[in-house]
């Protein structure tokens, strides 16, 4: 009579940073692992491919901040050297040049948030309105990311969060509604309070360094996730890509059995969602066993960005001081960024003209406009920035329309986001939407909701070392102290709070 064990089966859906990371932890402890994307690359929205003409191009760039230290370790793991240097960054407005970023880390350590607001190169903002954000203070040591604080404060807007505390006309304008422009996606009054200060404070406030940034030398697809699905493969995982899920099967024991692609049926003991919302939505839409249930019917109360990407290559070198650049006021609900890819990107280094990635959030207004309506656009607003690039030709481009692709934290979204556990006993949720305690936003946030949903099916079937995540760096001490201060109030002084800061 036979006495093995059988190996367990589990089906990631999504082959993002939040798939990916689940999927590689599993296979190196033994799992049967079977990820399933629906598009043709992994990684989703940072999956590099190229043109026709063998440029190479990805659907829009995205920055790894100095608190990413999930992933900073998984490419150590991975003996991969995918980064550039620490950069600097610059911000412009249609009036010119408005901030200039240094190497927070590379300057005297001050108490948080004492070192960004003195080394940070204000062009034009009077010291008399940066003083302003000085009462937000409060908002954010009563942020703490708990249950609590995010209800509390998720159903007021981050205008109505600025406004409320004080916080000058021009440096909301000039300062934080930028900041969530190209943050969270969407302008203040569409964007929640709490999403707001949990975004900032994990990027900017927490401590000196968090502003400070790298980019991929290349693709995020080809630096990174090609390499990391090789590994994957090595390991015994197993990744399938045009594999658009339809459904769930689900017993009468409230056990998922099999995840369903069309004709195909993956048979699975787990099963872990590592899509974004509008990937869930659809599969929602699809699977009578999750509309069936109330938590998976609420998704669709949750919203999602559009986005435009832009790729231009020109014929001619253009001095860009700095090789990172976020824009605001072009437009009054578009945020944008530009990079300069002859810096960045090992490719275009010695390229003889100047290649620009120019990337459009909360781009609605823009995806129905033609290619040949749209680049003369993106060059004009380049041109405002850097006045050389009004002479330059335009000799390539690549544009993508990105609809629905980036996650949009709604006023009052969070109590229809899911937490990593569902309803479904072996059915589990990662990615940037999830709620999570850890602290940490975007891909670190989505890598480390994989890690915890391996962990959790590693504890269903008590089988394999758990994950290590590393938390994110402590509070420093007088946060701490600030915040203990604020429950001491908040139990002792609810009479004279303003209502909508209570629970």
């Amino acid at each position: 009579m036979s006495t093995e064990t059988k190996t367990p089966k589990v089906v990631v859906v999504g082959a993002g940073w939040a798939g990916l990371g689940a999927t590689y932890h599993l296979a190196k402890q033994g799992y049967d692992v079977t990820l399933l994307e629906a598009g043709p690359y992994p990684g989703g929205l940072v999956a590099g491919w190229k043109t026709a003409a063998g440029r190479s191009v990805e659907a829009g760039i995205h920055g790894f901040w100095y608190p990413y230290r999930n992933i900073f370790s998984l490419v150590n793991q991975l003996g991969l050297n995918p980064f550039t240097p620490w950069t600097r960054s610059s911000q412009y407005s249609p009036a010119g040049l408005e901030v200039e970023s240094p190497i927070f880390q590379d300057l005297p350590r001050l108490p948080t948030p004492l070192g960004t607001f003195l080394y940070t190169q204000f062009k034009r903002l009077p010291l008399s309105d940066r003083i302003s954000a000085l009462p937000l203070l409060y908002a954010v040591l009563d942020f703490d990311n708990s249950d609590e604080a995010w209800r509390r404060y998720d159903k007021v807007t981050a205008r109505e969060l600025f406004k409320d505390f004080g916080v000058s006309a021009r440096l909301y304008h000039d300062s934080f509604e930028p900041m969530l422009l190209v943050g969270l996606f969407a302008p203040g009054e569409q964007c929640s309070a709490a999403a707001a200060l949990g975004m900032l404070y994990y990027f900017i406030l927490a401590h000196q360094p968090d502003f400070d940034v790298v980019w991929c030398r290349g693709t995020v697809g080809e630096k990174i996730f090609r390499p990391w699905v090789q590994r994957i493969e090595q390991v015994g995982g197993k990744l399938l890509a045009n594999r658009r899920v339809s459904d769930v099967i689900v017993d009468s024991n409230n056990q998922a059995t099999a995840v369903v692609c069309g004709d195909e049926v993956f048979e699975a003991d787990a099963v872990i969602f590592a899509v974004g919302i509008s990937g869930m939505k659809k599969i929602v839409s699809s699977s009578r066993s999750l509309q069936n249930r109330q938590e998976f019917r609420d998704i669709h109360n949750l919203g999602a960005v559009d986005v435009l990407a832009t790729r231009l290559w020109f014929d001619r070198k253009i001095n860009i001081p700095r090789p990172s650049n976020a824009c605001f006021g072009f437009n009054a609900t578009t945020g944008w960024t530009f990079f300069d890819l002859n810096a960045l990107h090992d490719e275009y280094r010695d390229e003889p003209g100047t290649v620009i990635e120019a990337d459009f959030y909360h781009a609605n207004q823009f995806l129905p406009l033609s290619d040949e309506e749209i680049l003369p656009l993106v060059q004009r607003d380049l041109s405002t920035c850097v006045p050389a690039f009004r002479e330059a030709k335009v000799i390539d481009s690549s544009v993508i329309r990105l609809p629905n692709a980036v996650t949009h934290f709604l006023p009052g979204s969070y109590q229809y986001m899911l937490p990593g556990v569902t309803s479904i006993n072996n059915v589990f949720m990662s990615g940037d939407w999830i709620i999570t305690r850890h602290g940490s936003w975007s891909q670190e946030k989505a890598y480390v909701t994989g890690l915890e949903a391996a962990n959790l099916v590693i504890s269903r079937f008590s089988s394999g070392s758990k994950a290590l995540i590393l938390p994110v760096e402590a509070d420093e001490p007088h946060i701490q102290f600030g915040r203990s201060i604020n429950q001491t109030i908040r139990s002792f002084g609810k009479t004279f709070l303003p209502d909508i800061w209570l629970p």
